[in-house]
Order: structure tokens, then sequence, then C-alpha cells
């Protein structure tokens, strides 16, 4: 496979093309009053254009509803980790930043704490529709300050999609459901032995994945080695960040073992920063991987229209939730996060792009994007629609896994806690380092991180 740019030339490729693209279509002051600026992340996979789709909708919406009234479109592709680079340096001048934009939960109250997002509240209290948004979506997106900097459209949640065809040759049963996380290694290992040729299991992993590595991997093994009722990663009580705990090393010892028994996918591959785009492109519909320990939003890319249609795949892939490290109460694990427009502090029209938002934001169109994209509805209205639960095959098994989630403890050092956590997992996963040597580089990176405010369990 072609050598893999390093961080640094990614990084500066990165800004050089956000540079150009906003040099090509204009400053955000500078689109004039009757135009709304929206910036959004576009996928990576050339035929997935399910975000393209609905915003061309809605924008034919508001141009309709306010005569006069633009809207300008600047899609952004690129993995996660560089669309947070290109969206911050877009932020940061009023020349750059555009009406509205599409801000990962994990990431908002970072760009709240360096002003780069506007309070929302003058115009929520006004929102009638506001009333229907559940509250821990709410609260996903609102600062320490208590004021809310987003709205939600969508929440996500995580288990373990296996593939009924590789279950077949392997002997493995097709209404499995592991109770802990040996059943998990067990399962992988027998698809090793009998199924040559198919990855068994893909664990999210470094520092090219991003929080998919994070939240994907280390987050769903790290919030189910205790009892559920704590959160391992942050102290709420001390408000500190938890060090040295053997929770955070097995859930690196997990890592390690998938890659040191060859359970995933070859390192090089693992680590290639478009890896999430060829497991749902490729790996999952052509029967080429056993386990994939992923979120609820993966049939998107199989439904008509997406460019690699995948009709049958409700027959050929199972679903189960992701057990606990020894099957202790309560037995399943699974993390929510999600994304939220945000309209920037620099914003040159923020009426108009609030106006977008309710637009966007209404249960209809609301309905069509959380079927669109295989989201979690946010909306009472819309959860509460039997014509939303039954409208895809997986969504009541996502939907009923949100009793059981976790939220990340997303302050405004978590995008760094969390880049900490990619670069344990990397190391173990490369084997760079051993599991207590990467457990104590975390810890020593998020002391510094944190400014020494950190605690042990």
């Amino acid at each position: 496979m072609p050598v893999r740019p390093t961080a640094v030339s990614i990084l500066a490729l990165s800004l050089v093309t956000a540079a150009a693209s906003l040099t090509a279509c204009g400053s955000g002051s500078g689109s004039g009053p009757d135009t709304v600026k929206i910036s959004f992340k576009q996928s990576t996979d050339n035929s997935v254009k399910v975000m393209d789709t609905y915003l061309a909708d809605i924008k034919k919406q508001f141009e309709k509803e306010y005569p006069g009234k633009k809207v300008e479109l600047v899609p952004i592709k690129a993995p996660d980790s560089e669309y947070y680079t290109k969206l911050q340096q877009m932020l940061r001048s009023p020349r750059t930043a555009p009406d509205l934009v599409y801000e990962d939960t994990f990431l908002i109250n970072s760009d709240i704490t360096s002003g780069y997002l506007k309070p929302l509240d003058s115009y929520l209290d006004k929102w009638q529709d506001w009333g229907q948004f559940i509250d821990t979506a709410k609260s996903a997106a609102r600062g320490e300050d208590g004021k809310t900097y987003g709205v939600p459209d969508g929440t996500d949640t995580r288990g373990l999609w296996f593939d009924k065809r590789v279950f077949t040759k392997a002997g493995l049963p097709l209404d499995w459901q592991p109770k802990n996380w040996d059943d998990v290694l067990a399962a992988a290992r027998t698809i090793r032995k009998k199924v040559p040729g198919v990855t068994p299991l893909n664990v999210y992993t470094g520092k090219p994945a991003g929080e998919a590595a994070t939240m994907q991997g280390l987050e769903m093994l790290l919030y189910g080695t205790n009892d559920g009722t704590s959160d391992p990663l942050y102290d709420k009580g001390s408000k500190k960040w938890i060090t040295g705990s053997q929770g955070f090393k097995d859930a690196l010892s997990f890592v390690e073992t998938v890659y040191k028994e060859k359970l995933g996918p070859d390192v090089s591959d693992a680590l290639d920063p478009n890896f999430s785009t060829a497991v749902r492109g490729d790996l999952l519909p052509q029967g080429k991987l056993g386990i994939d320990l992923d979120g609820s939003w993966l049939p998107q890319d199989w439904l008509q229209g997406s460019g690699h249609e995948w009709p049958d795949w409700s027959k050929q892939l199972g679903l189960a939730y992701m057990p606990t490290q020894h099957g202790q109460a309560p037995g399943k694990v699974s993390m929510s996060g999600g994304w939220t427009w945000a309209i920037p502090a620099k914003a040159g029209n923020p009426d108009l792009a609030f106006d977008f938002v309710k637009t966007m934001q209404t249960k209809a169109n609301a309905q069509k994007w959380y079927i669109a994209n295989s989201g979690i509805a946010v909306r009472k209205d819309v959860a509460g629609d039997p014509s939303y639960t039954s409208a895809q095959p997986g969504i009541k098994f996502f939907t009923d896994l949100v009793a059981s989630t976790h939220y990340r403890p997303a302050y405004p050092a978590y995008p760094k806690v969390s880049t900490a956590v990619q670069e344990a997992m990397e190391s173990v996963t490369t084997g760079d380092a051993s599991v207590d040597k990467a457990a104590s580089q975390y810890d020593a990176t998020v002391k510094d991180v944190t400014d020494g405010q950190v605690v042990s369990p």
C-alpha cells in the first residue's frame, strides 16, 4: 500500500487546502447580508453524498421560504482529525468564518473556551421546537458557563456488527451475543483459525483514526471496566481527570491482544486515516471482516443512491451489544456523541444562520435526516413516531442502547486527553511500548495537558 503521509505533511496540506478553498469561495464577511454560508463535513468517500443531498434539499426549501436570501454550501472533505483542524482555522478570522458550522460534540467545549462560537440562548428562548429536544442532547452542546452553543442534529450509539456469512463458515452462532470480553476474543480467534483471508475483528486505533479510535475503540472498553455508575475517565466530584487506573490498562491490554495475535487488520491498514471508509465501503460489504466494533450510522453508506448500495446488509450482518469486561452489571456498554450546528462568534450573518437551522430542524426535516444518515433521534416527537423506528433495520437496536449509553466528558481539555488516548493505543498496536509504559506515558501527558488536574481512583 502507498506510504502514509506524516502528520505534519497532512496538517500542512489540510491548511493550504482550507485556505485555497476559502479564498475561492469568498470570505464570511464578504458574502453580503443576504447570503448564508454553511460549512459541513463532506464524506471522504466520493460515492457517499448523504449530507450533500440533504443540505441541497434544505437549501431549496430555505431559499423558497426566504425570498431574496441565498445559501452557499462550503463542504470540507477530510478525515475527522483534519476536518477539526481546518474548521478551527476558519473560525479564527471574520474573513474566513462561515455563518453556520458542523461541530462534533467532543470539540465544542474546546471551541467555546477558545471564543470561536456564539451562544444561542437568545435564539433558542424564542424557538418553540427547542422543547422537543431531549435533555442529554441539549447538555452535549452546553458550555461550562451554562449557555448553549449548538443545536444537535442527532446522536449515535455503538455496538458490535458481525458478518453472518463469516460466522457460518467459522461455525459460530448467528444469534451471537458475547457476555464478556473473552467471548469477543474467542470468536475472533475462531474466525482467524477457520476463515483465512478475513480480518476477524476491527477495533479502531491510533492517531490517524482520531476520535474514532478513542470513542469506538478504547472508551467502549474502558467504560465497561467498572459497574457503570461512575465515569472511569473523569471524576466529576473533584473535577479532575483520572489517571493510574487498572481499567485503562485493561482496555489497552485488549487492544494489544487484538493486534499482537493478528486478530485485527494489518497495522499499516489500521493506521491509515481513511481506514473507516474502507471498512464501510469494502470490507463489510465484501464479507472480509468478521466483527466490527463500530457505530449506528454505518447503513447510511449502503442506502439507495449511496454509490455502493447494499440492500441485503440486514440479512448478512448481525448486531450485538458490546459486553462489559467480565459481564458485570449493567452487562452492556455504549458510547454516544453526535454533531451540532453552531454559529461562529465571527459569523457575518448569525440571524440568517439560525433561520437556516430552524428550517433544517422542523420535525419532518429532522426525521428525514435521522433516517438518511442512520442517526438516532434527539427530538422526542420523532423518536415516538413509528415511521421513524420502523424506517430502517437496526434503528430500534441502536435506539434502545441509549438507555445503556455513556457520554464523553466533553470539557475543554477533552480533545487533548483524547489525543493522549490515541497515542497510547497506537504504541501498543505497533508494539513500540508495553501496556504499562503506554499507560504511564498517557498519565504523564494527561497531567501535563490538564495542568495537573488529575486524580487516581
